[in-house]
């Protein structure tokens, strides 16, 4: 329908320029009065339509990439660039597509500290010299979208459980309480560890008990990137994981400025239910760190940064193809340890399998909102179920089979404009948000300048990486400034891009709202 306005209103601009004109007139007047009418007539259905050339600055407009003060690390390495995409001049050198391209953190500083987005981190004293934990296996309430507050097992009110962040060489205590409704047992996937507290249920302890208590002890002499579970497998199909991190003695080589990480789950629910189906082979609801996109938190990062993402999958049996848009990133380990750089591996694409972790580490260089996602198709949605009962038309009357309730309406073949091309509409019914609702997602510090329809391109499995200039960071994550939604995009594409050609959401976005 648009373009079909824009025709009507070209063809009608040019009819009146040409009687204006008269048919006797020069050849080249009659056509540089019409080019410039028609110039006019496509400006003006840009304003119309919202469509703005230079989208208003923000922030520091005129801000150059730079270095932070204080540090000795490069812009440039051998022909790659931390602040513009790139590979470098030699596939052989140690810093191609960024590979050994240190981040602004200084190694004497210490780690990078570790988040996992919408988790917390499980608090510990030292008690007769080891590091104590107190874990709770509990059946949690986990709102996986705003509303959709679904029955699962984590620990300590959370699904997945809260991170333990120790150190390499430390001595671990985790006094464990169970109370759920049966047994259970916790495993410490990875460690090498006295096979008492291995916790893989009865091969080697006692069940712990609903409200008894068991503790596990033993020192840590792994580093990288590790979990805990419980080794009841409904009990895993259930949500119970946690991330288990070891930073290094000595941190490493090259040193990351930010260390993300993100677990991986799914389920099947019900149309009409909260508790996940344990014994499906599929599944209908797929969670990042217990939320689904768009509720998902994204990971906010400074241009020029080196970032590590770990990423774990638990889902109960299916692999997921790991895409981050808009960087190359190199595979630096997995679960069981830091892999040597010379195996190494550069992708945009990461297969994980279940009960698998890996490490990505890249420089982000390329600014803005990238999307960080599973590729399998059914993981990129939600709601992946078949609608109960028969179709009914929507003129159809309903009085005649509730006089007589042994009969019902025969199966009608769906119904609606969606189903005028082969498959699925992708928008289902039931995708309608209240006000409170969309107030929840927007309300969040790290989505602060996102475009207006997001929301409508991360669902299921999906995240998204932000990459700031400095001063955009620190508007969105250190400030408590309003800010307009897509005023940060659009000022990435006014920096970075081609602000001529962009076009801002629509005013309210694309998804209705109720209410």
């Amino acid at each position: 329908m648009k373009d079909e306005n824009e025709s009507k209103l070209l063809q009608s601009v040019g009819r009146r320029e040409f009687i204006t004109k008269g048919t006797a007139a020069a050849a080249t007047g009659v056509t540089a009065a019409m080019l410039a009418s028609v110039a006019s007539a496509q400006e003006a259905l840009k304003m119309e339509h919202g469509h703005q050339h230079s989208p208003r600055p923000i922030g520091n407009p005129d801000a150059q990439p730079s270095i932070p003060a204080g540090t000795n690390v490069r812009e440039e390495y051998d022909g790659y660039s931390r602040f513009k995409p790139g590979r470098g001049h030699d596939p052989d050198s140690d810093y191609y597509l960024g590979k050994l391209v240190p981040g602004f953190r200084k190694a004497e500083d210490g780690p990078a500290p570790f988040e996992a987005p919408d988790l917390e981190k499980l608090p510990w004293k030292m008690v007769n010299g080891a590091k104590e934990f107190h874990l709770v296996p509990m059946a949690v309430e986990r709102e996986f979208l705003p509303g959709y507050k679904m029955n699962v097992y984590g620990y300590n009110g959370s699904m997945p459980g809260p991170t333990i962040e120790v150190n390499q060489g430390d001595r671990v205590r985790i006094v464990v309480t169970n109370e759920l409704p049966e047994d259970t047992f916790v495993h410490w996937h990875g460690f090498e560890l006295p096979v008492q507290y291995d916790g893989a249920a009865t091969l080697n302890q006692n069940p712990i008990k609903p409200g008894k208590t068991f503790v596990y002890e033993f020192d840590v002499h792994e580093e990288g990137t590790f979990f805990y579970h419980s080794h009841v497998a409904m009990q895993e199909a259930f949500g119970q994981v946690g991330w288990f991190i070891v930073h290094p003695q000595k941190v490493f080589d090259p040193p990351v400025d930010r260390d993300f990480g993100l677990i991986f789950q799914n389920f099947f629910i019900g149309p009409t239910q909260t508790v996940s189906d344990s014994w499906s082979m599929d599944w209908n609801w797929h969670t990042i760190n217990g939320r689904s996109g768009p509720y998902t938190t994204p990971l906010v990062c400074k241009h020029g940064e080196r970032v590590r993402v770990r990423l774990l999958n638990f889902a109960p049996m299916q692999h997921h193809p790991i895409h981050l848009h808009g960087h190359t990133f190199w595979i630096t380990g997995h679960e069981g340890a830091r892999a040597p750089k010379s195996a190494w591996i550069p992708r945009n694409n990461e297969l994980v399998g279940v009960a698998q972790a890996s490490d990505f580490e890249f420089v982000a260089n390329n600014p803005g909102d990238w999307i960080f996602h599973c590729h399998m198709v059914h993981h990129m949605m939600n709601h992946m179920t078949k609608q109960v009962g028969p179709h009914i038309r929507n003129d159809s009357s309903v009085d005649r089979y509730l006089a007589n309730l042994d009969s019902r309406p025969p199966v009608e073949p769906p119904q609606g404009e969606g189903f005028n091309t082969p498959g699925y509409p992708q928008k289902m019914q039931g995708m309608s948000m209240s006000k409170q609702d969309m107030m929840t997602y927007w309300n969040r510090r790290a989505v602060q300048g996102m475009r207006a329809n997001y929301l409508m391109a991360v669902k299921g499995l999906m995240t998204v990486m932000r990459v700031l200039p400095d001063d955009l960071y620190r508007l969105v994550m250190e400030s408590d400034e309003k800010i307009e939604k897509g005023a940060v995009f659009s000022e990435i594409v006014r920096r970075f891009g081609n602000p001529d050609d962009y076009e801002p959401a629509p005013k309210h976005g694309m998804m209705s709202m109720k209410g």
